[in-house]
């Protein structure tokens, strides 16, 4: 199989992450779909990484559907539970964070834009988002090693990029000092393989 994505994608570091903990080869093909002459329409038609590319020519996307896939695709370590509870709450933290993620990615687009042509109110209303987000995921988390159980799920690797990303792309948000909680959980995911093969590399 083939992972089709770009190397500051925290959506695309999720999958690559679950990849490596599920010990499942493949084939990287860096593009960015920003780029004019990028590939990524002819996998996506929504121009959008990741994409996963099955033998065949399958193309699956996007990042909720391809962890979904791949947990299933592999025995090895289990990310996401059966048991309807505990499936719900761990994907349940996965939207929660792609949400932070979602927005900021907005901020970090519209920020890129000539300062005449940003919205103040977008702007606003996406840091708001953002900062409601960490607040809800460090509430979930607590006082718990991880987000579920006594292990890894696909919750703390859905956090785990996103926290990531807003150190890659907004190093001036402290969130570590704001929530303690996350920062210990961003620090045992760093000293995984996982993360460390997956830094965002700009």
């Amino acid at each position: 199989m083939k992972l089709v994505t770009s190397l500051t994608s925290p959506y695309g570091r999720k999958v690559r992450v679950v990849l490596a903990e599920k010990k499942i080869p493949f084939q990287l093909q860096v593009e960015n779909p920003w780029a004019p002459d990028s590939a990524v329409p002819t996998y996506n038609p929504l121009g959008k990484v990741p994409v996963l590319v099955l033998e065949g020519g399958v193309s699956v996307f996007d990042s909720r559907v391809i962890v979904e896939y791949l947990d299933h695709a592999s025995p090895v370590s289990n990310l996401i539970p059966a048991e309807h509870k505990s499936r719900m709450a761990v994907r349940g933290i996965e939207a929660l964070s792609d949400g932070v993620t979602d927005a900021a990615v907005a901020l970090f687009l519209e920020r890129k834009r000539p300062a005449e042509q940003q919205s103040a109110d977008w702007l606003v209303l996406q840091e708001k988002t953002l900062f409601r987000g960490l607040e809800a995921l460090a509430e979930a988390l607590g006082e718990n090693t991880w987000f579920l159980g006594n292990g890894i799920t696909l919750a703390d690797v859905a956090c785990g990029c996103t926290l990531g990303y807003l150190d890659l792309r907004f190093p001036e948000i402290d969130w570590r000092t704001a929530h303690p909680n996350l920062a210990k959980l961003a620090d045992k995911l760093a000293t995984r393989a996982s993360f460390q093969d997956t830094v965002p590399v700009v």
